[in-house]
């Protein structure tokens, strides 16, 4: 399963440790096929790479969500098999955004583990204009981390991108999500909400909604992530061929 293009350098301790979850937990996530096999290296030594972490990463997210592991399967079968690390990445972002808070108390020690590598200052300052973490007040909590948001964070620290730039495509992105998900809640309030309340005293129309409810939130995310990756591969495409 090498669609990045870092090789698997991870054990499974390693890979447990920088995704927050415990060893018995990957393996039981292997023995259902939600997590691709690790490539064997010497010694038979299973090692994983970014796109297990990535992958582990939104199956975590999915089910804090409250969806089941048949769930999960299901939405995991509907994603593109080429997807890279930085892809999953974005998934989980995006499905963590549904939540109330996604974020984490942490030191700087467990930051690093986390991330997988010493940060600096300026990489810590980096994080925060992405909207990855904030300093926290209190004296015992150095950050308040959204764990959604850590891995592509991390992954974005080497690239060279001046600290303004990152501040400016974050506000762009703020704005326009925010324009879509406001259109997003009038239309379903309009179309969906409004007439559910006229027809809430029956029990199969109130079974549909609560079915809906349950499938809504993977489905917008999979239309959201998608649409947005074919819109941004057409702007780059019309931005940089040469006329």
């Amino acid at each position: 399963m090498a669609t990045g293009a870092e090789e698997p350098t991870l054990t499974v301790d390693e890979l447990a440790a920088r995704a927050g979850v415990t060893v018995r937990t990957v393996r039981f996530y292997s023995t259902r096929g939600l997590l691709p096999p690790p490539v064997i290296g010497p010694r038979r030594v299973g090692r994983y790479g970014p796109d297990h972490l990535s992958r582990l990463a939104l199956i975590e997210e999915l089910q804090r969500q409250g969806m089941t592991l048949a769930a999960i399967e299901r939405y995991l079968e509907q994603l593109p098999p080429d997807l890279s690390a930085h892809d999953l990445a974005i998934h989980r972002a995006l499905v963590a955004s549904w939540a109330p808070d996604s974020s984490e108390a942490m030191g700087q020690a467990e930051l690093e583990r986390r991330a997988g590598r010493a940060l600096t200052g300026p990489d810590v300052d980096r994080l925060a204009a992405m909207g990855v973490l904030q300093r926290a007040e209190a004296a015992e909590v150095t950050y308040r981390v959204d764990v959604g948001l850590l891995r592509l964070g991390v992954e974005l620290l080497d690239v060279p991108i001046a600290h303004e730039t990152i501040l400016a495509a974050r506000t762009v992105l703020l704005e326009h999500t925010r324009s879509a998900a406001h259109e997003l809640t009038r239309l379903f309030r309009d179309e969906v909400w409004n007439p559910y309340r006229e027809r809430e005293a029956d029990p199969e129309h109130v079974k549909a909604m609560k079915s809906l409810s349950a499938h809504m939130q993977p489905m917008v995310l999979q239309a959201l992530v998608t649409a947005f990756q074919r819109s941004l591969k057409e702007e780059l495409r019309a931005a940089f061929t040469a006329e």
